[in-house]
């Protein structure tokens, strides 16, 4: 019998990234520069051998998947890209649950839109949401290159009336995964109403948990730090979901519901 309703493929994976994170926090221990460093947009800094060593030791990254971030690495904003690591893991928990239907909050380019529409079946979904259409237009010919455009669904709107539209045309609790990465004074609202789009089993993916480490000491007037802030202090305690807080690019929580 599952664990509390619980696929065993979900609760195994819980307790694998359970161990991953318990690792991550004794190699901090002995080696504190890893963990805390300079305020970067990783917890290892993107530059060093180290995460070089981790990237070409784990990386396995599809040929259009690269081309688009490599194109993304030339954008102002290059840096409000999802880590590849972190997209690789996101793209593996996809797969561990059998996943058909996505939401993403936050497309940017469309890197991550790309990498999780790639291990969908040919049946599945991804509604992508963003507001800003100068950005996705850069990565939508991408989706075209790799043969994944018609598992997008682009949304152009703030994220809050899609969610609200899906919930009004009876999707609750139809969704299999949903990963959040973006404005961070609403990432409450978009995770209490991504929790009731996501069935039991599913999973959220929550993005720049730490910060930039901002969250150790967030400041009264920064608006953002706090809405990040505040959620990591509800997540701990919110008994509708197990959580693993993973130090991998800027912090992502996974929080799996029950």
């Amino acid at each position: 019998m599952p664990l509390f309703g619980v696929p065993k493929e979900v609760t195994v994976g819980t307790a694998m990234l359970g161990v991953a994170f318990a690792t991550g926090v004794l190699a901090g221990k002995r080696y504190p520069s890893l963990v805390l460093g300079t305020p970067k947009s990783s917890i290892i800094d993107e530059s060093s051998p180290l995460q070089q060593y981790i990237l070409d030791h784990s990386l396995r990254e599809h040929p259009v998947l690269k081309k688009l971030r490599l194109l993304t690495a030339d954008h102002p904003r290059s840096k409000m890209m999802v880590s590849c690591d972190q997209a690789q893991l996101m793209a593996n928990l996809i797969k561990l649950i059998k996943a058909k239907k996505v939401i993403e909050i936050g497309v940017f380019t469309g890197y991550n839109t790309l990498n999780m529409a790639l291990v969908l079946p040919d049946n599945g979904k991804v509604i992508a949401c963003d507001i800003n259409e100068d950005y996705t237009k850069i990565g939508k010919p991408l989706w075209k290159e790799a043969g994944i455009e018609h598992k997008i669904d682009l949304r152009i709107k703030p994220a809050i009336h899609t969610l609200d539209e899906l919930l009004a045309s009876g999707e609750a609790e139809t969704f299999d995964f949903a990963f959040i990465d973006a404005d961070k004074e609403s990432y409450n609202e978009y995770y209490e109403k991504c929790l009731h789009l996501i069935k039991k089993g599913g999973i959220i993916a929550i993005d720049n948990v730490l910060w930039k480490g901002e969250v150790l000491k967030p400041r009264r007037d920064d608006l953002e730090t706090q809405g990040i802030h505040h959620l990591n202090e509800k997540l701990l305690r919110d008994a509708r979901i197990n959580i693993s807080m993973l130090p991998m690019g800027d912090g992502l929580t996974l929080a799996f519901k029950l």
